[in-house]
């Protein structure tokens, strides 16, 4: 936004265009303000209340009671300093989060002196999507009303104070199917220019919030007086982003409609680092002139309450280097009631602060990269590590986190290559032998689930572990190279987790058995057929027939393995090994993930990557598949974020700053200082020039076919959008040099 007072004269800009400007700046501003003066009168509607009250004690003394019991739990919590938060955190969690939820619930849920009128009227009971979630009268958004209609001005939402007077929020309850034109004509009328959701439109079984826009097929609807039309719409793992445009008449404005997708239907995120990343989204499209941010999950108080926690107490990190949650929380249940509606909420609000002190802001614009990539390898002296390797030495190891009773047994001992890299039980890979059954091609096996016996059948190991791809979260099987008494375990694996591409990156024997040959051979039911190779001074491609004897269903199976990367060292070439990935990955289609990741539909696992121990460079290799993702959908890098996931999903991945820094500087390739969008054509152009060299031997040896995209069954899912790759240019870089300094306990889950 530039300012109007200082522009200078440029060619072109005629004196009517800077009139006009400078009226549209002027009825921002005047927005602003009446925005102000409206909070002011909320505000002066709570102080009359409360005078009133007050001159009641005297008069009545039920009254007093009454408004007394709503405070008279409440403790005492004094502010933690940011150094602290972790202890904090680490003393309140302990026996099973006692001291969280003796803090929690001792917070009024509703403040009874503050009146809820309006909202139970007969004719507005039906806008009310829960009976006992209503906002209060003073702080309600009032629409326009119509005369001689009752009603007209109610909508479930409220004002949120932030602080001196400085309309911010408003948050309301996820629109109904009949309250979808009050829902635009508040956007409207309050010039509200982004809408932050926090829920999809169904969890489960239940409906969470009516659909309120035009779908990029449909393109435009009309919800009363408004007209909403869509054109953009970018999915990317966590969230999706929607650029719509409303028209009142002949005016329209912009909105951008950010929705949150990854809450699971029960509980809370495992990461807090999911919401720190929608902060940033939401920040880096809001300014000055955005109008109040308009935030709603299903009733418009927990998950959103969760929400504006964690941004309002990292805004007081930032400016006091303290927090007080537990004050926020009853400050936002003065304004709406039920704020923050469970513990495990409360608590994530805390573990959110804790992950932000520790570990600070690591993602990156992708246009940013090179600069900031050299800004972070630089040292003030000789003996003190760079910036790089301080983000790096913040690294939580996670060792010993999770059990590994499994690939302990001593049944089980001889199976695994190395005893450092051992799967952890609660995502280690399961599958079943031939003996057992058929019924392992009719139903997948949960890989997380608590109730399985996984201990009585020890038949079952496998050291394997599902990890995070860039789409899924269970999206790749990382595992060791087989042994010769496990090749029969890895090709059952392979066929009944329907894998489409498997990826080795040794060429060491005793690092990985042969668990192919020239001929047909039988593993354990499991026929597997070399059909072609195709070979590259760096990389061979082999496609396999894979056939169930008894089922006799037959499967396509492709291996890319890499040749130039030594067990102790990095790859020869990273030009070469991105181009592979990029060949790879024409095997299965990056829109299926995404569709899968949105209607929770896929339980097939596309891609197993082994090395020999299935962490040295597994890790290494994995953690660039995803940033090279992440890159290309949404413009950004996290390569902290990216390796911590995979870190805690197995050991041993990534262990390495060589490694580390190997995926920093081979994602700055493609991406020089000035002009990352020519460099990225020319690297994509390259490329494309060798799959096309690959693909034409594979069409010479009849195997085009066999080649194509094997479609996954597409969800109708009304909210997924199809041009899912859509770019967003339009987001300033974020600073994200200076780390805390806070140290990291090795052990933190």
């Amino acid at each position: 936004m530039y300012n109007f007072f200082s522009l200078k004269k440029k060619k072109g800009i005629n004196t009517r265009k800077m009139y006009a400007s400078f009226i549209s700046m002027f009825s921002t501003l005047t927005n602003v303000r009446l925005q102000k003066e409206r909070w002011k009168n909320c505000c002066y509607k709570l102080q009359l209340h409360d005078h009133i009250n007050s001159m009641s004690i005297g008069l009545s003394g039920s009254v007093s009671t009454s408004f007394k019991d709503d405070e008279r739990h409440m403790k005492n919590i004094d502010p933690i300093p940011g150094e602290l938060l972790w202890e904090a955190y680490r003393r309140k969690i302990a026996d099973e989060g006692r001291l969280f939820l003796d803090e929690f619930q001792s917070i009024p849920r509703v403040f009874s002196k503050y009146p809820i009128k309006e909202a139970r009227k007969p004719y507005n009971q039906n806008k009310n999507r829960y009976i006992d979630i209503l906002p209060y009268d003073y702080n309600r958004v009032e629409l326009n009303t119509s005369p001689g209609e009752q009603g007209y001005d109610y909508i479930n939402a409220s004002y949120i104070d932030v602080s001196d007077f400085h309309l911010k929020f408003i948050f309301l309850a996820g629109p109904k199917e009949e309250t979808i034109d009050d829902f635009w004509r508040m956007i409207w009328e309050q010039k509200a220019t982004i809408v932050v959701m926090v829920t999809r439109c169904e969890e489960g079984s239940k409906v969470k919030c009516a659909k309120y826009w035009p779908s990029m097929e449909e393109e435009t609807a009309s919800y009363g007086d408004i007209i909403v039309s869509i054109n953009e719409c970018k999915v990317c793992p966590d969230y999706m982003i929607r650029k719509l445009l409303n028209k009142n008449k002949s005016a329209g404005r912009d909105v951008t409609h950010i929705q949150f997708t990854s809450w699971p239907d029960h509980g809370v995120p495992d990461d807090p680092h999911l919401l720190l990343k929608l902060r940033r989204r939401v920040n880096t499209l809001s300014n000055f002139f955005s109008g109040p941010i308009v935030v709603h999950c299903s009733a418009g108080v927990g998950r959103t309450g969760t929400y504006i926690g964690i941004d309002a107490m990292l805004e007081g990190l930032e400016i006091e280097g303290r927090v007080d949650v537990y004050g926020y929380i009853a400050k936002l249940r003065r304004q709406r009631c039920l704020m923050v509606q469970v513990e495990a909420q409360y608590i994530l609000i805390h573990h959110a602060l804790v992950e932000y002190v520790q570990f600070g802001e690591t993602e990156v614009f992708v246009s940013e990269l090179p600069n900031y990539l050299s800004q972070m390898k630089k040292k003030d002296s000789l003996s003190d590590p760079s910036l790089l390797e301080a983000e790096f030495q913040r690294m939580p190891l996670y060792k010993n986190w999770q059990n590994q009773k499994a690939g302990r047994k001593e049944e089980n001992r001889q199976k695994n290559r190395s005893a450092g890299v051992i799967p952890y039980d609660y995502n280690r890979v399961l599958f079943k032998h031939e003996e057992e059954g058929n019924r392992e091609s009719e139903q997948d096996v949960d890989s997380c689930d608590e109730d399985s016996d996984w201990e009585e059948e020890p038949n079952k190991y496998i050291n394997a572990s599902f990890i995070p791809s860039y789409w899924v979260q269970n999206g790749i099987i990382a595992t060791q190279g087989p042994l010769p008494e496990t090749i029969g375990d890895f090709w059952n694996m392979v066929y009944q987790k329907k894998v489409k591409v498997i990826v080795m990156l040794t060429d060491n024997p005793e690092l990985c058995a042969e668990y192919w040959q020239e001929e047909k051979m039988t593993y354990d039911y499991i026929t597997v057929e070399l059909k072609d190779s195709n070979c590259s001074p760096s990389y061979t491609i082999r496609a396999f027939d894979i056939t169930h004897i008894k089922k006799k269903d037959s499967r396509k199976v492709f291996q890319y393995q890499y040749h130039k990367w030594d067990s102790s060292a990095l790859p020869e070439t990273p030009q070469d090994l991105i181009t592979m990935i990029q060949n790879l990955k024409q095997k299965f289609s990056t829109q299926d993930a995404a569709e899968a990741n949105v209607t929770n539909k896929n339980k097939n696992v596309p891609l197993v990557v082994h090395c020999g121990d299935g962490s040295k460079q597994t890790g290494v290799f994995c953690a660039l598949l995803n940033l090279l993702e992440c890159a290309e959908t949404e413009g950004v890098i996290d390569v902290f974020q990216v390796v911590k996931a995979l870190r805690r999903a197995r050991t041993e991945m990534v262990s390495s700053f060589e490694g580390y820094q190997f995926l920093y500087d081979t994602i700055a390739s493609l991406y020089p200082a000035q002009n990352g969008k020519l460099q990225n054509a020319q690297c994509h152009e390259q490329i494309t020039n060798i799959q096309n060299e690959v693909k034409k031997e594979e069409e010479s040896n009849s195997l085009e076919s066999n080649f194509q995209l094997m479609s996954q069954e597409n969800g109708n899912d009304a909210e997924m959008c199809n041009d899912f790759k859509a770019k967003d240019t339009s987001r300033e870089a974020e600073s994200s040099i200076n780390g805390p300094t806070n140290p990291v306990l090795s052990d933190m889950a």
